[in-house]
């Protein structure tokens, strides 16, 4: 078990260092549509002012649940807006921190549900196999599925979110189905792979 727990710290921070590769280089340019400085500042006081006395949270824009939402959803311009009343600095350490445990309680998980089924499943392909079936299967649902359900949502965002999210667990899944895990019983008498 404490290899399990060393291969997921070195796992998460594996997948830390991609999720900085897909956020935190210019390559995340290719998940967001950006405005102009004029009509960003045009918005962000356009959100102060309609959404501050509401206070945080994700708004539905237009509210789809009045006959008036209903039209104007209809009509569009929607959004899907998570809001947040403060500013923050763009590079924060504490949820830089939050995530990098986050990755590393991620991989463990993964380790662990591997770690369960090493007496069954002995070599690294198979093993590399459940990771990227169970990692894409998880990425589609809770992340394409996104745009599938609110078909409003923007493709490009969540195909990038989630290409980011499975390389990542991969990744860190990978490095513990290879180095952390038990391998092949091997027989007592003669040292031979059972």
């Amino acid at each position: 078990m404490v290899r399990l727990v060393i291969g997921s710290i070195l796992g998460g921070l594996a997948q830390f260092v991609v999720g900085f590769i897909f956020w935190g280089t210019p390559l995340s340019r290719i998940a967001f549509a950006v405005a102009p400085d004029a009509q960003n500042a045009a918005l962000q006081r356009a959100l102060a002012l309609n959404l501050t006395p509401t206070g945080t949270g994700t708004y539905h824009i237009p509210w789809p649940d009045t006959a008036s939402g209903t039209t104007l959803h209809g009509q569009g311009p929607v959004a899907l807006v998570h809001f947040n009343s403060a500013g923050f600095p763009l590079m924060d350490s504490g949820a830089l921190i939050g995530g990098l445990i986050l990755s590393i309680v991620a991989t463990f998980l993964i380790g662990l549900a591997l770690y369960w089924i090493t007496p069954r499943v002995t070599d690294f392909a198979t093993r590399a196999k459940i990771v990227v079936a169970v990692t894409i299967a998880t990425v589609l649902y809770f992340t394409i599925g996104e745009p599938v359900f609110n078909s409003y949502l923007p493709w490009t965002y969540f195909i990038y979110l989630a290409v980011a999210e499975a390389v990542g667990l991969v990744v860190a899944g990978l490095i513990v189905a290879r180095w952390f895990l038990p391998g092949p019983a091997r027989s007592a008498a003669d040292g031979v792979t059972a």
